[in-house]
């Protein structure tokens, strides 16, 4: 796992592309991609900011805003979770 709250310059690009895919996906809350990255919600935002362009961010803001999935503590489910073959953790 990494450390908390890491440096972006240290994320390689594999990094920040698995952070997107998340980020986009439905079911993957912002506490997952914390769990394995060690980015709050504010710097995964951040991070979307830098890497999409201003229509692709915009359209995904508009998409996770108020998202309940995005949120494990407002999520309606509690047992199990989505995982992909090759997601770690």
């Amino acid at each position: 796992m990494m450390a908390e709250n890491p440096d972006p310059d240290e994320l390689t690009e594999f990094d920040i592309d698995r952070i997107i895919q998340m980020a986009w996906e439905d079911r993957t809350s912002f506490d997952s991609i914390r769990s394995q990255f060690g980015l709050n919600p504010g710097e995964v935002i951040k991070l979307m900011r830098l890497q999409l362009s201003s229509r692709s961010f915009k359209l995904w803001r508009k998409r996770t805003a108020g998202r309940r999935t995005k949120h494990q503590a407002l999520r309606n489910f509690r047992m199990g979770r989505f995982r992909a073959p090759g997601q770690r953790g």
